[in-house]
């Protein structure tokens, strides 16, 4: 049976509460096409302003980066060519390119024609000729695209999301939560969380205490007959799962980037990236459904 990507990401948070640190609050919502949640440990549970605010927090950021509503600063941009540039664009960039930097080009936003094209039916060819991040500049104000490009954030922004939310908690006195905005962040901790290949079912856990992990994987979800994740280079995925651990704050869009890469990459690429961008650990599931990590 093949799950689907929300699917997916929902089996793969299996949250482990010891009776001496039990969950005494959870919510869940809905935000950037996934199922996302909030599991607080300790005395304190969610009280209604931080709830509220973490909501606000949300749609804020789907009003930046959601490709599903017109009116957002990402769809304005890729319909006009260029747009202000806002702090949490210039933040997101900053990532992207970090990110396309190390893994030589295989981490780019600017995979969108590409994937409009497969979607729609359109010339493929042509669409992959618009990437190229390198063509995107930006000045201190304002972001431009090269002639024909659009920007896709959906490699990136949950984990920006996870980031933020994980930042607004922290802020208001959390100490000990797991957040999930479609990829994970601990304060505090530990989580157990499971590794879970769509294909394989659950293949192992981690304990996860103040960092990030995310997961990808490219058959999750298919568009025009190929797998979600797509090569800017034309080459297929190398593995059925990643997913990434970074210990820290704030690391939860430097794992979601760097596990959407590293399915396309090679073992030993892989390595050399995880250690540029100090990650802290990588498992890779093989197309066989098996386990290793390094």
């Amino acid at each position: 049976m093949r799950l689907s990507r929300r699917r997916f990401l929902t089996l793969s948070a299996c949250a482990l509460a010891s009776p001496a640190r039990a969950v005494t609050g959870r919510w869940t919502g809905y935000a950037f096409g996934a199922e996302v949640s909030l599991d607080l440990r300790g005395s304190r549970g969610l009280v209604e302003a931080d709830l509220q605010a973490v909501i606000a927090e949300i749609r804020a950021l789907e009003r930046r980066f959601s490709l599903y509503d017109p009116t957002s600063d990402l769809s304005r941009l890729n319909a006009r060519g260029e747009e202000p540039l806002s702090p949490e664009l210039r933040e997101i960039l900053d990532m992207s390119h970090r990110v396309h930097a190390v893994t030589g080009g295989l981490f780019d936003p600017t995979i969108q024609p590409l994937w409009e094209a497969l979607a729609q039916g359109g010339n493929v060819t042509t669409a992959r000729d618009l990437i190229g991040l390198d063509r995107v500049t930006r000045e201190a104000d304002y972001i431009k695209l090269g002639a024909g490009q659009k920007l896709s954030f959906n490699g990136i922004a949950q984990g920006y999301a996870t980031d933020r939310i994980a930042v607004l908690l922290r802020t208001r006195g959390y100490g000990e939560a797991l957040i999930n905005m479609g990829e994970f962040a601990a304060l505090g901790g530990p989580f157990r969380l499971g590794l879970v290949d769509p294909e394989a079912g659950r293949l192992g856990a981690l304990h996860l205490s103040a960092g990030a992990m995310a997961t990808s994987s490219p058959s999750a979800m298919t568009v025009g007959g190929e797998t979600h994740i797509l090569h800017p280079k034309g080459g297929a995925p190398m593995w059925s799962t990643v997913t990434v651990v970074a210990e820290g704050a704030g690391q939860a869009a430097l794992a979601d980037a760097a596990s959407t890469a590293f399915c396309l990459m090679p073992r030993s690429e892989i390595e050399t990236a995880k250690q540029k961008l100090g990650l802290s650990r990588v498992y890779l599931v093989d197309v066989a459904g098996n386990l290793s990590s390094l």
